[in-house]
């Protein structure tokens, strides 16, 4: 708000000023040195090679003829830094005091919203483009337009074989023939499940607590996000919301909370869970579990102020999502019409979601009491062992000693059951269009190819799907629809095949060029070369990278999904054994994406909608404004 921007300018100033002089509290400095040096030894760098993250850190130096390793070298560092704490010199305030209260050279940028913007951009653009026009003869149009034609076949001619001879490739028979397994040993306690993979982790024990969600009533399930929040935001009944985030900070090298959704194959009935997530050092996965315990339990959720500022954050974030994230957007609305799990993931962040959120704004001004008594109603379905869960991911010797620290764990969860909900609805099946203030469109379509095609699962659909996205819709939808994006997605789980696009000029377009992936795939003809590649390309996300932590947790969805190694080796030789035969036939299955149990969901302009509903009237069966 207007009244508002200076007190944001004091604000950090105050802040700032008052840390220079106070200085920062022991317990902040020690959460702050432990999560930076559990970092460091982790040294997690995601689906990232960590060799080559390495070489591009050791850039820093190597770049401006400095040593390559020092970058490398942070242990001493480190040490010597904890040794400046420890002899109790004064590090931070100087550094405040000389880099932010004392530096005069201050910025303060201020973004303001406004939903004229785009339309006055356009029309600005449009008339700069008639006026050029204007200025140019029938020859230098007609030379124009001739080059847009050369451009579009140019775009559109794949490269002569012997160009891409020239790009180094692996061959077919470099790739190994069985799928690689991850290491996991089942056991019971009690009610619950503990999963163990023995992996090397540096002495980091990762960790996921499953709690069964499907305790929760429907209409609590839009609240279970914030929930998640409140968790680690709002503070305990003894330690305030400063204190707990500095206990995990000194203790454990994070703990976080969120709900997991999906669908599972063969079943309409979601895997639901409330999960905890969570890393420490071996020496630490007591504090790591008792902290866990104690949040789950004793988490406060009456914090009016801090809630609201959640729900405001939510919105904000949401709102947000419709301008920059269409095309998930989009593909949530698609799920929630043909699958349970989609729908409760919509009510957890899609659409659906942003309307209970804004509904939620002004419920916590009239009815804050309501809204705690269905926060602690969520708390109540979820603490049980029934149903419940804890993978661990280590080498065998943190796996042992961390196995008193779970059944402690699960020891404090109730072992009274709560009865399982009944989750059953879905959005009703229409044709979308969600309008927002904006210059581009994110257009979806998809049908479920078990239910509208009699698909059966073929390893060779993982290799089309990838072949799909870097050829025809890569040079549809992005190369000569110059969209960011233009890609496909087939969900193995439930069915779902959808069709997404980016931040894309066009909408009717787009949709012409999905119907054509049917022509496309049954007209193509693949010689064995580029074939292999299409193989080799669906094998590389397969056999994606992976850290000790992501294999744990790769495991544990693969048990709870119902994916058996004997499946996985199946789908592989699948893979592996594609052939151009496979490619016409999914043509057939993707006969349902064109068909009329094909449904459309686009996120875009009124003024896009109101031009694509002129030109094929009754294209959306439904528009709704969302800004």
């Amino acid at each position: 708000k207007e009244e508002n921007r200076q007190k944001v300018v004091d604000l950090v100033q105050s802040t700032l000023k008052q840390l220079a002089e106070e200085g920062f509290t022991q317990e902040a400095v020690e959460a702050s040195v432990n999560t930076i040096e559990f970092a460091l030894r982790e040294n997690n760098t995601g689906r990232f090679p960590r060799g080559l993250s390495l070489m591009l850190r050791s850039m820093a130096s190597w770049l401006y003829e400095k040593d390559p390793f020092e970058p490398l070298k942070w242990a001493e560092s480190l040490d010597t830094f904890k040794a400046r704490l420890e002899s109790g010199e004064d590090i931070f305030r100087p550094l405040i005091k000389k880099y932010f209260l004392d530096n005069p050279h201050r910025a303060t940028v201020e973004l303001e919203p406004d939903l004229k913007l785009g339309a006055e951009v356009e029309a600005k653009e449009r008339a700069r483009l008639d006026s050029f026009k204007e200025t140019l003869d029938a020859k230098a149009i007609e030379e124009l337009i001739q080059t847009t034609v050369s451009l579009k076949e140019w775009q559109e001619t794949p490269n002569p074989p012997e160009s891409l001879k020239c790009v180094p490739a692996l061959k077919l028979e470099d790739i190994p023939k069985e799928a690689k397994n991850i290491p996991i040993d089942v056991q019971k306690a009690r009610d619950a499940t503990i999963l163990r993979h023995d992996l090397f982790t540096n002495d980091i024990l990762y960790t996921e607590v499953g709690l069964d969600m499907k305790t929760i009533p429907m209409d609590l399930l839009p609240l279970v996000p914030l929930f998640c929040r409140c968790m680690t935001q709002m503070g305990t009944d003894k330690m305030d919301l400063v204190q707990l985030s500095q206990l995990i900070g000194r203790k454990t090298g994070g703990i976080s909370f969120y709900p997991f959704i999906s669908d599972r194959k063969g079943t309409d009935e979601p895997v639901a869970y409330f999960m905890m997530r969570g890393k420490a050092m071996a020496d630490q996965v007591g504090d790591l579990f008792s902290i866990g315990s104690d949040v789950l339990r004793n988490a406060r959720l009456d914090d009016k102020s801090r809630f609201k500022q959640m729900v405001l954050e939510t919105k904000a974030g949401l709102e947000s999502a419709l301008l920059g994230s269409g095309h998930r957007v989009a593909a949530s609305r698609l799920d929630a019409q043909r699958s349970v799990a989609g729908w409760v993931s919509e009510c957890m962040g899609g659409v659906e979601y942003l309307h209970f959120i804004r509904g939620l704004v002004e419920r916590v001004e009239n009815d804050w009491d309501g809204v705690v008594n269905d926060l602690n109603k969520i708390r109540g379905a979820l603490l049980q062992q029934k149903g419940a869960f804890v993978n661990m991911t280590a080498d065998e010797k943190t796996l042992q000693y961390s196995e008193e620290n779970v059944r402690m764990f699960l020891d404090s969860l109730p072992a009274e059951s709560v009865p399982t909900e009944r989750w059953n609805p879905r959005l009703n099946a229409v044709n979308e269009a969600l309008l927002v203030p904006t210059q581009v469109n994110y257009v979806g379509k998809a049908a479920n190819l078990y239910e509208d095609a009699g698909y059966k699962l073929h390893g060779s659909s993982y290799v089309i799907n990838k072949y799909l996205g870097t050829t025809w819709l890569w040079d549809r939808i992005r190369v000569s629809g110059g969209a960011y994006g233009g890609f496909c997605d087939f969900d193995s789980h439930s069915g779902m095949f959808s069709y997404l696009s980016y931040r894309d000029p066009n909408l009717l377009k787009s949709l012409d060029n999905y119907d054509g992936t049917v022509d496309f795939l049954r007209h193509l003809e693949l010689d064995s070369e580029e074939l292999n590649k299409a193989i080799i390309g669906a094998i590389g996300d397969v056999d994606a990278y992976q850290l000790p932590d992501a294999k744990g947790y790769t495991s544990l969805m693969r048990h709870l999904l119902d994916v058996s190694d004997e499946e996985r080796q199946q789908r592989r030789e699948e893979i592996l054994g594609t052939t151009q035969a496979d490619f016409h036939a999914f043509a057939d299955a993707l006969e349902a994406v064109r068909g009329e149990h094909a449904r459309i969901v686009v996120v875009t302009s009124k003024e896009d909608a109101a031009a694509a509903e002129t030109d094929r009237p009754g294209l959306f069966d439904t528009q709704q404004s969302l800004l």
